[in-house]
Formats: C-alpha cells, sequence, structure tokens
C-alpha cells in the first residue's frame, strides 16, 4: 500500500494519508478523503518526526483540471464570503478577529477562523451564515500563533515563518532559552510575527543546556597560564570563556585550558 505526506489546503496540517493505487509524488495536489469529507492537498516530503499513528485518512485521486478549477473558485468565493461575514461580526458587536475563510472542497462545510480574548457567543452568527450560504458552518477559535501559520510572513532570518513552512506542534517556549543562549531579553528583538517568543529558541536550547552544564560558571574562580582570575563570560558556540585578572586585563582562553571550573548548576 502507497503511503503520502499531505498537507491539507493551504495552511492546514501534515498527516499521514494511504493509498491502494498509483504513487503520489511531492508538489502534486491530491484529491483527499479526511475524518471530516472530501477536500484537498498538496503532497510533500516526509516530515521528520511526524507521529504515523493508524488513520482513515485516503487519497482519491490526482487532481483533475476541474478539480483546480474548484479549488479556485472556492478560494474566490471564500474573500467574498470573508466581507460578509466580517459586516455581521461588526453589526452584533462581538469581540473577536475574523482570521480567515475557508471551503471544504465539496463544499459540505464552510470554516470560520477567528481569535478572541475569551469564550464568545456566535449562535446567532451561525444562524444567519447557515441562512445564507446554506451549508454547515463551523466556528474555530484559534489562538495568534495559529493566526500566523495561516497569514504567513517572513521571520528577521530571511526564510519563511517556521510556522507556516513545517511546524507541526507548537512547543511550549520560555524567556529562559533565550537566557541561555545570551541573545537580548528586549521582547522586540526575541518576538516573532504572532507577538509570541520565537519558536526557533526551542531548536538549539539543548545544546545550551548541556554547555552551560560543562562550561565554567560566571563568577568562577579559575586558573590559567596567565594566572588566576574570574569568569566574567563564557561563549558556547566556541565553547571558551572570558577572564578577568586582578590588574583588569581581560583573556579568552578554550574552556579546557583553564583550571578547576565549576560546573554551571542549573536549578
Amino acid at each position: 500500500m502507497n503511503t503520502a505526506y499531505i498537507k491539507r489546503r493551504e495552511y492546514g496540517r501534515i498527516q499521514l494519508y494511504r493509498s491502494g493505487g498509483e504513487k503520489a509524488l511531492p508538489g502534486e495536489i491530491w484529491i483527499v478523503q479526511s475524518e471530516r469529507g472530501i477536500d484537498y492537498g498538496r503532497v510533500v516530503n516526509r516530515i521528520r518526526n511526524l507521529r504515523e499513528e493508524p488513520s482513515p485518512r485516503s487519497l482519491i485521486r490526482r487532481a483533475t483540471e476541474e478539480d483546480l478549477l474548484v479549488i479556485e473558485k472556492n478560494a474566490a468565493d471564500a474573500k467574498d464570503t470573508f466581507r460578509i461575514c466580517q459586516e455581521k461580526i461588526e453589526a452584533k458587536e462581538l469581540e473577536m478577529k475574523l482570521v480567515r475563510v475557508e471551503y471544504s472542497f465539496d463544499r459540505s462545510r464552510l470554516l470560520f477562523y477567528f481569535t478572541a480574548e475569551g469564550r464568545i457567543d456566535f449562535r446567532e452568527l451561525v444562524k444567519e451564515l447557515a441562512g445564507i450560504f446554506k451549508t454547515r458552518i463551523e466556528m474555530r477559535q484559534i489562538g495568534v500563533r495559529d493566526e500566523a501559520r495561516m497569514m504567513g510572513g517572513v521571520g528577521p532570518c530571511g526564510r519563511v515563518l517556521c510556522c507556516t513552512g513545517f511546524l507541526q506542534d507548537f512547543e511550549p517556549i520560555n524567556i529562559r532559552m533565550a537566557k541561555n543562549q545570551r541573545l537580548s531579553l528586549d521582547p522586540d528583538k526575541i518576538s516573532g510575527v504572532c507577538g509570541r517568543l520565537f519558536c526557533c529558541l526551542k531548536y538549539e536550547d539543548e545544546f545550551y543546556q548541556a554547555c552551560r552544564r560543562h562550561l565554567p560558571k560566571e563568577g568562577a574562580e579559575v586558573k590559567t597560564e596567565g594566572g588566576r582570575g574570574k569568569v566574567v563570560d563564557f561563549n558556547c558556540i566556541r565553547s571558551s570563556v572570558t577572564v578577568e585578572f586582578e590588574d583588569g586585563r581581560r583573556s579568552v582562553y578554550p574552556a579546557d585550558q583553564v583550571s578547576n571550573p565549576h560546573p554551571t548548576r542549573e536549578k
């Protein structure tokens, strides 16, 4: 049985699909059977660490020219639907921000993604929208990181946002990760377009934690070829420490060239 990794719609999750027929190739658009009905997605390369649990998801067919026209029409109609829904939200003075509107491929469902500070009573809104569009309405409240994933953009590194490009799950990020990497704690410099801490702070955190355990900690007294001094800084990438001597001189030494280092004890 052939399998393929499919990214549903434009900003959906990457999931494993199965097929008993021809092989799906990266870049191709396929019509798929998901847990919620018929939809479409693009074949992507295998994602490392993606959980491959048994699933009822399956490939139906490679998208035809007619299928692509349906996808294009659904996207165009979604823009008009977004405008109508936004007008209804404003008229009802609902404290919610509409982010995106999507039709399922077969138009059996109309999905509205929104952000809000708390719970929103949108029952009347759903009734009106169902009356207008004559299909099942689903309102999905998402977080600011999900909003960034959907809106897309480019990070300060010059690459597409991680959440849009490849991240499957949002792992907890905390300020301690920035401290471990000796980064500025200015929120404007370590926060993404979503206003939360950069997801990439997580990528190298394990390395920096190991570094801090094995390098002399700041304030430790060490012996070097230049005499005794105190560690005032360290560099994990170069595995070096900066030592200040009593006369005010400062020198940089490889960590393995200072004696009596005291490993940092993280609490």
